[in-house]
């Protein structure tokens, strides 16, 4: 059985994508050489970060395979999909163009956290112009990475408004 890992890579704010696209194509490399899958790559380029979700069954594979290429890493970590199944988002790769990172407050637990996301989700609706992609959530609960399609960063504050969830970071993506 396959889990889903997220890998945070530091990288220079303001890159463009096309200075981060090697880094795209070694992480590809290293789900190939670790026989699993690279779900997707997203690139915060306003928050110095590239953001990878690796489809694989152990973490340490996919650590010692980063080591091996010299990428550096904050950590790879369990994260679970919430929204579409993982064929729907392999079928819909790069749809979205905003990104928001929030840090789940230490009294969420992850399953309190899931319940509320559940519950919530409706309310998107009061922003029809902008559509929820997914979210990975951290199994510890630490954070979750929340993926948008919408016209600009106001209609992603909306939504996120209407679900009454903070954001503690946001960039565009996608580009």
């Amino acid at each position: 059985m396959s889990d889903l890992f997220l890998v945070e890579v530091p990288v220079e704010k303001g890159a463009a994508n096309e200075a981060v696209q090697p880094l795209f194509d070694s992480l590809a490399e290293v789900a190939k050489q670790a026989n699993g899958e690279l779900i997707e790559v997203q690139h915060g380029r306003d928050l110095g970060m590239v953001y990878a979700i690796f489809e694989h069954r152990m973490a340490e594979v996919l650590e010692g395979l980063l080591r091996a290429r010299n990428i550096e890493f904050n950590e790879v970590v369990p994260v679970q999909l919430v929204g579409p199944t993982l064929d729907e988002v392999k079928a819909r790769r790069g749809a979205a163009n905003y990104l928001v990172e929030w840090d789940i407050p230490e009294e969420i637990g992850l399953d309190q956290y899931l319940a509320a996301k559940k519950a919530k989700a409706p309310l998107y609706a009061q922003v029809p112009e902008t559509t929820f992609m997914r979210t990975y959530v951290r199994q510890d609960a630490i954070k979750c990475l929340c993926l948008y399609d919408a016209p600009d960063e106001d209609a992603v504050r909306r939504a996120r408004a209407a679900v009454n969830t903070p954001i503690d970071r946001l960039t565009r993506i996608g580009e």
